[in-house]
Order: C-alpha cells, then structure tokens, then sequence
C-alpha cells in the first residue's frame, strides 16, 4: 500500500469528543476533520461500531480516515453504548436502542458547526449491518452509505445460521463479544468513572450465546433489523461491497436485485476486510473508490462512478487449494445489473456411474445412500474468513471420501459461472431431522480438490425457516439446496465435482442423531450460473491501494497461531484446535500495551453426533503505568439430543484483584436443529 501524507486539505484529529443523547447517555468520538471545516464546513461520515476508538480499530482508522478528512469530509468513528468509552451497556447486536441512538447522533453531527448537514454511513461488518438498518429508519441529514461484509437478512444470511442449520461461528463470535464486552473505558478519558462503568459492563451485558439459542427458527427477534423485510424503506444510494471468502457476499446480489435506489456492488477476493486492505489480494484502492462515491453523492461532483457498472466481481481462477492466500489469481468482470443478462442457467444431472453432466443420464440405478462420519467437515475452513491461516478450505479430498460424489469429464475448454449454483435435491432420510451439505469442488488433472462454493439446509427448514416440520422417515421430498454465490473459472482439463453429505462438523452442528440420506439421482440436478462475457467487455480498472500514515505499535509478543486436528485413535476422539488474536503490543500514542488471545477447541467422540462440542477461552488485558486490568472468559457448547448445553465462566481483575466473577450454566431446547 502506498503511504499519503499530504492532502488537498491539512487535518486535525480529536481523540475524545463526547456525543450527548437525549436519555443524558454519552457516547465517545473519535473525528478527523479540515482544520479549516468550521470556517468551510464539510460532509461527514459515520462509522459507528463496538470495536473501542482508542485501541480496537485504530490501526485500521488510522490508514483510512485521515484519508478521507484530507480529501474534504469530517470523519467520525462512534463507540456503541456500552464500548469503548462510551456510557451504558451492550447487551445485544442492533438492538432498537442502538439504532435509535444513531439516529440522534446523526442529527448531532449534521448540526456542528464543522459540518454542511450531509452525513454518510459507512462500516464492516457491525457498521455495514447498522447503516443499512439506520438508513432504514430514514434520519433527515444521512445521504449515503457503504455497507461491507453486511447482511440485509440476519437469520438466513449471518453467522448464526445458514440453511436453517446452526453455525460453528455462532459459538465463537458469542465468545469473541463476551471477552469484548470485559474491557473498560480508557481512564485516560473518562477519569476515574471508568471504573463504575466498567463493572455495570462487566454485571449486565449478558451471555449472547444464549440469547442467540434461544431463537432458533426466523420469527421476531432475527427480522427486527433484517432490510429484506422492506427493501423499500432505504430511500438513499447504496454502495455495497463483500469479498469471496467473506462470509457476507451473498447480500450483495441480493442488495443489487431487491433494492430501488441508485446502487452499486463490488466483490472481490478478500476476506472480512476493507478492500484497501483486503486479502487474499489483491487488494485494491477503494479509498479512492469510495471518495468517488462520497464526493458524487455528498458534494455533487461528476466523478462517474454512477455511469460505471452497476457490479463488479472478481472472477477467480484456478488455485491449489490453501487455508491462507496472499493472493488470488484472476480477473475483474462487470455485470450492467444483476440478475445479469451474461449469465444463463444450465442444469448438470447426476449418474448412477458417478458422472455429472448435462445430458441426461442413461438409464440404471438411480439411489444412492449416505452416512457421513463426523469428520466429514474437517477440512472445510470458517463460515467467514478473516484471513487467518487455517480458517479457509483446504483439499477437500479427505471430505468427499465420506459423501457422495458426482463428477464431470475433463472440461474441454474453460468454464466461468457468476452467482449462485443450487442443487434440486430428491431426498429421505431415516430421521425426523437432518441436514444435508452440498460442495461445489473444482479437481485439478492431480487430483487436488478446491472447494468453489457450497450449501446447507436443514430438511426440517425445507419449507421456510419460520415453522420447520419434521421429516416423515423414509418419505421422499424435493428441497433445494441454496450455494453461496461466487465468480469462478474452470479450467481447461479440470472437472466440476459435486459431493453431498449428511454432516459438516464442525462448520454446521450436527443432527441430533446419526441420519442415513437416501438421494434419488433422477429428481437431482445441479443448477450453474454460466456466464458468457459479452463481446468488447471493458471493465473499468481500480487504483492501486494508498492510505494515510499507520498508528505505530511496538511489537511486545507475538500472537499463538494454529490450526490443528488431532485423532485420537486409542480413545477414539477427533479435535480441531485453533488459536488466533493480537499477541501483546503498545500503542505508542496512548502508551497503552494490549493483550489479546483467543484459543478454540471443537471434536467428537466416533460417529456419535451427541458427544459433539465446541470450547473458546480468550484474554484480554490493557495496561498503562500503575494501571491494569485483564479478562479471562472461557464458553463450551455441548449437546444432547433434545437440548444444547451452556457452561460459560467470566473472570475479570483489577490489578491482582479479582473485581467480578460470573458463571451461567443453561439448557435450551432443541427446536428441529
């Protein structure tokens, strides 16, 4: 990335600036701005996310909005309630609370003196959900927003659950905010309140996982800040962005699709990660991409960013399969709109000879039975990826040995698809639940299997994910099986594998009982998005990345980093363990040295899907001086077959002194999961 220090405009930073709401809670700014703005007052752009001004994202705010300030706008980086230095609690994601008070902090920043009264949102993750749910709300003075690594769908589409099947990520990101939510406000700013504030923080804001459980079908609870209710509600331009291996990019085809506002899409091949910074790379230079935006919509100038396609994908080739890329070979492609006229879609149909092809199969025996063992899943990385080696799919060949497999002849020339495969599946099973899991495999000529795409439903959801039914035993249904969207080429020689199985541990949590699948391969057919590219195709080119000066930390140790399975054979059990996290640094502004380290473990005993479980421990510490505090927070999920079982413990320490020690221990009902 290259490194910009100077800017059409000099700027200022102030590093706590506190935001009053009308309930007399204050929530923390950080603000990046013109030095001039309040004599030539300028846009503003919100990012409004959990994740601590001060220490939590400043390596990453400091590339960026410094950036976008030097350029003409005045960039505020907003703490949630409850983070940070903000006052409260977080007891929740989205909740009303935290929308309402977006809301009143817009209005606020419109009115400064520094600001013209336009405002935009953007955000990753937490702050692409919260712009699209408070642009829902329509607040006066927000213009415009980008979204990344969002959802308009927060039950079908998040990291809870997928196909009506509960997510892995669901335990770890419920572990992840239960250490987060440990930490304190910096005494630096809130003087010696930070102590009051951090333990109501540390008493209130709740074990999530729960919570999270206890809602395990679409009703109230997952629809309230889902935009898919009514699309119709956001009445501001949308740019919306996502990478391949994120977990989110399916939001964005449905973003460009559904909603009625002027719109645009990027995927590329990165990660959970801002573009400028994306990886797999490569990366490319959306701060200017995104000035494009932000100057058309909140200044009026002809940047011709709306004249440009309405989306564009990186359309990746052929790799060996990896659990971590620097980068990813391939080309940009641009679709005029989406569902794109360059894509068509053609059915490729299953033989009783392992074959997948388009001609219909000739005539045999057409049922086929699968059991998968547990392991099956193994080798299938993180619903999401942050770009952490290990967490993305490595060769799915150990995985398909347990599945059913179909395969194509050696492609005679290349084939590219865009968008989502699904797979019409004729399906019983011998249980009254199940789920199945569908892979899209690209097998190179040496054999080496990289996972393209794949889906998940649980047979209970086959109808919808609001009133599962349980399966009739032995009775035969037609259900389909959705993939996550992609742009891939197949090259040359290479064959298109289909395989099917019947778990998928430890990515999707496993039936309650051990299930025998009986799949009709005459009602079965897998259904690609085949694009053609158009004739002249030209695809705008991006820049190269740049970014403002980075916050300089002073490395102290470096993080664990593993990804492992270990089989036990004597005692017949199969762990993954992972660790991952920060490591220990100082960041030399603020002088304050950070901790943070996060280990999982998640197996099985044999084939019995109840002996599944998943344990995350993390810690936490921040120290200044004479001033310290740290967390331990440790979860584990288990289950039985009618319940899955809670045990979570929280410590948290002053110095040496213990200050709060919390435990749960829940058992919440299994509802067809």
């Amino acid at each position: 990335m290259k490194t910009v220090s100077t800017f059409p405009r000099a700027v200022r930073e102030l590093e706590h600036v506190e935001v009053p709401l009308s309930d007399g809670c204050r929530l923390a700014a950080r603000i990046w701005l013109p030095e001039d703005a309040e004599a030539q007052p300028v846009p503003a752009i919100l990012e409004y996310i959990p994740y601590r001004k001060n220490d939590g994202t400043m390596a990453r705010d400091s590339v960026s909005h410094p950036y976008t300030a030097g350029h003409g706008y005045a960039v505020v980086r907003l703490d949630l309630r409850g983070s940070g230095e903000s006052d409260g609690v977080l007891s929740d994601e989205y909740t009303a609370q935290e929308l309402q008070d977006g809301v009143e902090a817009i209005a606020w920043i419109a009115a400064q003196p520094w600001c013209d009264g336009s405002v935009g949102m953007i955000g990753i993750s937490w702050g692409g959900f919260n712009g699209l749910q408070i642009a829902a709300l329509q607040p006066p003075a927000l213009k415009a927003v980008i979204t990344l690594c969002s959802t308009d769908d927060r039950y079908a589409d998040d990291i809870h659950f997928m196909g009506g099947c509960h997510l892995i990520d669901n335990l770890s990101w419920a572990s992840v905010m239960l250490g987060y939510n440990t930490l304190p406000p910096d005494p630096r700013h809130r003087g010696e309140a930070w102590r009051e504030l951090w333990k109501l923080r540390l008493a209130r804001s709740g074990l999530w996982l729960k919570t999270w459980l206890e809602h395990q079908t679409r009703d109230a609870y997952w629809k309230h800040g889902s935009i898919c209710e009514d699309y119709g509600r956001i009445q501001v331009p949308v740019f919306a962005v996502s990478g391949w291996a994120d977990g989110y990019c399916r939001s964005v085809f449905r973003l460009m699709e559904h909603l009625e506002v002027p719109r645009l899409g990027l995927v590329g091949p990165w990660a959970h990660k801002y573009p400028h910074l994306g990886r797999p790379g490569p990366a490319i230079g959306f701060l200017q991409e995104a000035l494009r935006w932000w100057d058309h919509w909140l200044k009026g100038a002809a940047t011709g960013i709306m004249e440009e396609p309405q989306l564009r994908l990186f359309l990746q080739h052929a790799a060996e399969p990896r659990s971590a890329y620097e980068s990813r070979a391939g080309e940009w492609i641009a679709e005029p709109s989406w569902p794109s006229p360059n894509v068509e879609r053609r059915h490729f149909r299953p033989s009783a000879a392992g074959g997948l092809a388009e001609a219909m199969p000739e005539a045999g025996e057409t049922l086929r039975t699968i059991r998968s063992p547990l392991g099956v899943g193994l080798a299938a990385g993180k619903w999401c990826s942050y770009a952490v080696p290990g967490d993305q799919p490595v060769d799915q060949r150990a995985d398909d040995a347990g599945s059913l497999v179909f395969e194509t002849a050696p492609l005679e020339r290349p084939l590219d698809i865009a968008g989502d495969a699904r797979l019409e599946l004729s399906v019983a099973a011998d249980r009254p639940v199940a789920m199945v899991a569908a892979r899209l495999v690209d097998v190179a000529s040496d054999g080496q299997a990289t996972r393209v795409s794949y889906g998940l439903l649980n047979l209970t959801h086959r109808d919808g994910h609001e009133q599962p039914e349980p399966l009739e035993p032995g009775r035969r249904y037609t259900v389909v099986v959705n993939f996550k969207h992609v742009a891939q080429r197949f090259e040359a020689g290479h064959r298109l594998r289909l395989a099917i199985s019947s778990s998928y541990f430890p990515l999707a949590w496993p039936s309650p009982e051990p299930v025998t699948l009986s799949v009709e391969l005459s009602g079965t057919a897998l259904e690609l998005p085949v694009r053609r590219a158009p004739e002249g195709e030209v695809v705008p080119r991006f820049a190269e990345p740049e970014g403002s000066p980075a916050q300089v930390r002073e490395r102290i140790a470096e993080p664990e980093v593993y990804w492992r399975v270990v089989q036990d054979h004597a005692a017949g059990t199969t762990t993954l363990e992972l660790a991952e996290g920060g490591g220990t640094f100082r960041i030399v502004d603020n002088d304050l040295t950070i901790k943070d380290q996060t280990w999982e473990r998640y197996g099985f005993a044999g084939d019995d899907p109840a002996s599944a479980f998943g344990e995350v421990r993390s810690e936490h510490a921040l120290s200044r001086g004479d001033w310290s505090v740290r967390s331990v927070t440790e979860t584990r999920l288990a289950c039985e077959r009618d319940h899955f079982v809670i045990e979570a413990r929280l410590r948290a320490w002053e110095g040496e002194t213990l200050a709060h020690e919390q435990r749960w221990s829940e058992r919440i009902p299994r509802k067809l999961v």
